[in-house]
Formats: C-alpha cells, structure tokens, sequence
C-alpha cells in the first residue's frame, strides 16, 4: 500500500546515506552523501522505464556527481509521488497533486507531466496517463472555468483551510476559485503538445470539444466589454494579495481587448488586471485551439472565431503593453489600458522572462530588452545576495528567490556560462535536502519554502534534459 502523503515526506526527509535498491534501503556502495532520495520502488505511484532510461542516459552527461544526483531525484518526482491513477466516467483518470497541497492544479498539474511528453511515444502507460489527465482536466474545466485548482471528488467540497470562507460561486470539486488565464492556458498546451506528439485522437472526444469552447467564451467574457461579468473573488486575509480590490472584481480597467485576470500565476491577485504575460500566453491558447478544432472537428467556423480573438488580443498588447524604454521597447507585467504599466516580473510561469519557453514570443530585440529589464534592480522582486540571484514575488515577500525563475534565466539563452552560473546556484541552494524548493533565502538557503513542489523539481529535469540535447558542454562542468 502507498504511504501517506506525510510518511513520504517524513521519509524524503531523512538523512543522506540511505541509498534505495528494489525498495531496500542499503548502504551506498561508496558512502557517498548522494543516496537516491526517491521512494522505494514498490511505494512509487507510476513506474515508466521509458523515463527511467531517460534517467540513466541523462546522468551520463553530467559530470558533476551532486548535479547528476539532483536530477535523478527530481526529474521523475511527479511520476514517483503525485500521480494517482484510475477510473472516471468509464475512461482512464488521471489525477496529479501540487505536492505538500492534496489539490490538481490545472497550470501545475499540466506543467508537472509535460516533460515526460517526448516519451510518450515509447510508453503506452505513459500514454495513458496523459490521456486520463487531460479528460479529468476537461472535466474541471465543465465544472468551472474560474477555478485554478480541484479535488479528485468532482462532487466535493473543498477542505482548504484558506478557502472556507470566500468570497465567490464555489462548486463542488472545487478546490479553489482564483481566477487565472494560465488556469486554461496550461490545459491547452499539454493537449495540443499530446496531439502533436503522437497523434493520437482518443481523448478529444465530445467533453473536451464543449470544455474548451467554455475556455473561449469565458476569456471573450472576461474582456468585459459589456460590464464586470460574472466572476468576483474577495477572501478575508491578512495578506492582501489573497483578495481583490472593489468587491472582488478588481481594479478599474478601460475595455481593450485584452482578457482580464484576478490572479497571477502564483496565485496572488492582480495590480493591474491585463496581467501581459497572461495574455501573451492566451494569443498562443486560441492559435492552438484554431488549429485542433480545424483539424480533429472540421470546425472552420470555430477555428475562425479563435483566429480573430487572437488577433484582437495581440493588437491590444501591442498598444497598450509594451513600455517605451530609453533603450528600446519592453513588455511590461500588468497595464490597465488607461496607459498605467507595471514593471516588474514574478516568478511563477507565465512570467516576462518565460515568455519564449512557453512560445508566446521570440528570443528578439524586444525579449532580450524584457529580459535584462526584468533580472536587473529595475524588477522590485529580483533579489541578489550570497546564496544566489533571481526573481520572486509578494507570494513569498522579499529576499525570497524561486528556483524556478533560474531555470527559467537558463531555458532562454545560449550563453553556456551563464547556464552554468544558473545551474551553479541550483545546485548550491537545495539546503541539503536533494530538491528544489519553491523559495530560498538570497543569503540563507536552509530557509526555503515547500519542502515536497513537484513542479519546480520537474522542471530542473527538464532543463537538464534540455541542457543534456541543446548544450551539453553546460553539463560537463559546473
């Protein structure tokens, strides 16, 4: 039987030397403090040999032994702890935890498996987890647009101490209800990526074509060009960034075009409501859903519709969300059409310096601008101290930089010192612990925060996968 979520983190918890063989633990063969710190092979929650060849190949490449040992425990953290599987509705289910959170988030969940993507083609089991994951997204998405995260009961309620008094429509299988345009973004591209990848027709069936014809009429409502729309959100807190502003429906906007968002991706509410990476990220969703529903529907009329909704976004970007610079234009982060802008960028994904990982913009003038902007003093939340550099937000407050915006500084350049100074830092800050964390301390990495974040351990995979095919001189010093 798997153990609780809280023996496993007791378990991961444990002091290096323990190494893990067909889920015994044994004496390392050399001693060594870099014992695998996965779980014991019976206890994982999804096994895929294509991902664990993927492993042993990968780790070959990686000169430095704490690097290499890092990544074997990160790269298939969701797969070993966060994936269950089963039946919903007849049809495979695939339901994926954040980690330390018993909730699906939609962005995290999607970004969680993405890095197996490429595999899919080797495993039919894996191919089987996505499949299920995207119906059971499909299928949260029918029960709200608005929520970011649900419960593996569709007719739940949530049991998150933070959201029992809200605010707002909670629904049953809601876990929580902070409206996000990454929250449909995401779904979307782990779809589309699954199509591309293998072909394979069998999860758009009827549910998914009606979900995400909700996610176009709910970003078409939410440009609320004939009033607020339905959608408000207020939480009594004592950090601000948990509720919004004016009833919940946030601060005033001109109608642009651009989508509005109440939260940013890391789940703290908006300044200004045209959060820009958001919209950038919805340009791309709409292009991608043109294309499925052209291709899998025949749907001409719809793929048209997605079209010209993108089209309208983009132009409203570019006229209201690019900053004039001394130096040349920039994107800013949030713009409320009146001609107010934010600069800064947070580090959660959608961000500034994603951008071109997520393919919402090239690597051109305009980017490279952005980005130097964004990892410069010019950034309120871009911190720098011993430990480290990188960016954060008011999700964790000040000093506190996010792993994730460091490997994001190094899926965007080819500059093979400055990955190595990326993967340098990464390697440093783990607190000992063997994963990556959601923030650390820019002096202190032993105050980090979320012991157990699949996603951000993921991630470092994938960039190490990247690294290993892309740049594999990074990985032969550190």
């Amino acid at each position: 039987m798997n153990p609780s979520r809280r023996n496993l983190l007791k378990w991961l918890s444990l002091a290096p030397g323990l190494a893990v063989a067909g889920g015994v633990g044994v004496a390392s063969a050399a001693g060594s403090r870099f014992a695998s710190k996965r779980p014991p092979v019976a206890q994982r929650k999804f096994t895929s040999p294509a991902v664990e060849a993927l492993i042993a190949s990968t780790k070959k490449k990686i000169a430095d032994p704490e690097l290499a040992w890092l990544f074997e425990n990160c790269f298939p953290n969701t797969l070993d702890t966060t994936v269950e599987l089963g039946r919903l509705d007849g049809y495979e289910d695939t339901f994926v935890v954040t980690g330390d959170i018993d909730a699906m988030w939609l962005r995290d969940s999607s970004a969680q498996v993405w890095p197996y993507l490429p595999l899919t083609p080797k495993d039919e089991a894996l191919r089987k987890l996505f499949r299920g994951l995207i119906r059971r997204q499909a299928r949260c998405i029918l029960i709200d647009p608005y929520a970011n995260a649900f419960l593996p009961d569709p007719k739940g309620k949530s049991k998150l101490e933070w959201a029992q008094t809200d605010a707002t429509e909670m629904r049953p299988g809601v876990a929580e209800r902070k409206w996000e345009i990454d929250s449909l973004g995401y779904p979307v591209r782990l779809a589309h990526g699954y199509w591309q990848t293998t072909g394979d027709r069998e999860p758009f069936d009827d549910t998914w074509r009606e979900a995400t014809k909700l996610i176009v009429r709910t970003f078409r409502e939410q440009q609320r060009k004939d009033g607020p729309g339905p959608y408000h959100f207020e939480r009594p807190s004592l950090r601000p960034t948990d509720t919004q502003f004016l009833s919940g429906y946030g601060n005033p906007t001109r109608p642009v075009g651009m989508i509005h968002a109440m939260f940013r991706p890391s789940d703290d509410s908006t300044i200004y409501p045209f959060n820009i990476p958001g919209n950038l990220f919805a340009v791309v969703t709409l292009r991608r859903l043109a294309q499925m529903h052209g291709t899998l529907y025949g749907d001409a009329s719809f793929a048209a519709e997605c079209n010209a909704l993108a089209d309208e976004v983009q132009a409203a970007i570019e006229q209201y969300g690019v900053v004039k610079g001394e130096d040349g234009d920039f994107w800013a982060y949030e713009v409320d059409g009146y001609g107010d802008q934010l600069v800064m960028d947070d580090a959660n994904v959608p961000s500034l310096l994603a951008l071109p990982y997520l393919e919402c913009t090239p690597r051109d003038a305009r980017y490279e601008r952005t980005r130097a902007t964004v990892w410069s003093a010019r950034n309120p939340y871009f911190f720098k101290g011993s430990a480290g550099e990188g960016i954060g937000g008011p999700h964790e407050g000040l000093r506190m930089i996010w792993p994730m915006s460091i490997m994001m500084k190094a899926f965007t350049t080819d500059d093979v010192a400055e990955i190595r100074q990326c993967l340098h830092w990464l390697k440093t800050t783990h607190a000992g612990t063997g994963f990556m964390h959601e923030a650390f301390d820019q002096d202190d990495p032993t105050k980090f925060t979320r012991s157990w974040f699949a996603w951000a351990n993921t991630l470092f995979g994938e960039l190490v996968v990247h690294l290993a095919d892309k740049h594999p001189d990074s990985l032969r010093r550190v």
